[in-house]
């Protein structure tokens, strides 16, 4: 061959070999996609606009984080936030002020944890917030006991956002000696906010608190909480179906003490009974598993400082006193009629400390004390037999049962921990 038609070959090979080339690298094969600065992994400070939280990433919560009006924390499935103490004195927490939103959206399959690195009760500071919805307090708002933001107002189907699928862990951050943050902390917060499949786990307070508002919730599991499994001031006349709560299985010790207060702690308000919207959720099968402690924490639904409640359909189990009514004005209501409960079953006896034993709160339609109650898994199981609420409100779903989860329909399985 000549030195013309070798240089010739030669191009021709050259060329071949370029478009083998650019055919690998092309749109079939894209550079993966670049990790996130470490900067947009830390949630700190102020948020006045719209952020998102990407699927599967891992973020640091440093001191407060403040969603101010206008903002919206938006959280995609899977993400898991970690609080990291690392501002000497300060805790970590999340509050959503009035007029900012959370929209939590996880799955069943990929919850969104939010959790600390030091993996104990107390850790961080929870969840917080605060709605225009009306409360009962003087002037018609108040400060979250938490950041220190205004709460409360006219607004009944005020929106906060949505929660779905999302699991808190290790709360209750001590800010002083009489305040303790819970797992989930609702202020004011209207019913145009979605609150369901939401599990606290081992807080070192309340696992869900109510200040007042109209907001409804769905499917929570309070698990392990150190104080009040549920507990409500201020007015709050919500809906509720589907709560479980089960106290540390922990056996109580030699004094019989165990870990963990009520399963349900309810008040209108403390200073003053009468304060109006009067305290008056309606709550419909609940499964409510106590620790046994037979010494200081001795009551399973403790209803009291004038407090209302609409209670069906309930399984409570594992306190000395399953039920309590205290103040009179709590009693009343059952007496006039406007507090209800009826189809809740107990292993153990009701208690009237405020002294109307005549109120028979055990004779009412479907109720009765001193049953076998039994559950596997610790929680798992229903009894037949019930009222069902959704024939006058769609807010609840039918049912034909007492307690929170059929054997057959797990709701608790994939998203929450024991």
């Amino acid at each position: 061959m000549n030195k013309y038609f070798e240089r010739i070959s030669y191009a021709l090979m050259l060329t071949a070999m370029l478009n083998v080339f650019v055919a690998c690298g092309g749109d079939d094969d894209p550079d993966p996609a670049p990790e996130p600065d470490s900067d947009e992994l830390i949630l700190k400070g102020e948020l006045t606009n719209e952020r998102t939280l990407k699927a599967g990433n891992t973020y640091e919560l440093i001191g407060g984080y403040q969603v101010k009006q206008g903002g919206n924390l938006i959280i995609e499935e899977g993400v898991t936030i970690e609080a990291t103490r690392t501002i000497d004195g300060q805790p970590d927490y999340i509050i959503i002020e009035q007029g900012g939103k959370i929209n939590a959206n996880g799955t069943k399959d990929h919850p969104i944890v939010m959790t600390s690195t030091r993996r104990q009760p107390g850790a961080w500071g929870g969840v917080h917030i605060c709605g225009r919805a009306p409360v009962n307090l003087s002037g018609g708002t108040g400060k979250s006991e938490i950041g220190d933001a205004t709460f409360g107002g006219s607004t009944a189907d005020d929106n906060s956002g949505t929660m779905r699928y999302v699991r808190l862990e290790y709360t209750g951050f001590a800010f002083s000696e009489t305040k303790e943050s819970n797992g989930l902390t609702m202020y004011g917060v209207g019913n145009g906010t979605t609150i369901e499949y939401v599990q606290t786990y081992k807080g070192s307070d309340d696992g869900f608190e109510w200040f007042g508002g109209t907001v409804n919730a769905r499917y929570l599991v309070s698990m392990h909480s150190e104080d009040d499994s549920f507990d409500w001031t201020d007015g709050w006349i919500g809906k509720g179906q589907f709560w479980v709560a089960i106290q540390d299985p922990t056996a109580p010790g030699a004094d019989g003490t165990a870990n963990g207060d009520c399963l349900i702690e309810a008040d209108n308000r403390e200073d003053n009974f009468g304060n109006t919207p009067v305290s008056r959720p309606t709550l419909s099968n609940l499964t409510l598993v106590g620790n046994n402690d037979s010494n200081a924490q001795k009551r399973g639904i403790r209803l009291r400082a004038g407090t209302g409640i609409k209670l069906y359909n309930t399984l409570v189990k594992g306190k000395p006193t399953s039920l309590t009514v205290a103040t009179a004005e709590t009693e009343q209501s059952f007496i006039n009629g406007t507090s209800v409960v009826e189809h809740l079953w107990a292993d153990k006896a009701f208690a009237y400390e405020g002294g109307i034993s005549d109120l028979a709160l055990d004779a009412k339609t479907g109720n009765a004390i001193n049953q076998s109650i039994n559950f596997s898994a610790g929680y798992i199981g229903v009894i037949s037999g019930d009222i069902d609420l959704s024939a006058s409100d769609a807010f609840f779903t039918k049912t034909d049962y007492k307690g929170a989860v059929p054997a057959n329909n797990d709701w608790t399985a994939g998203w929450t921990i024991k």
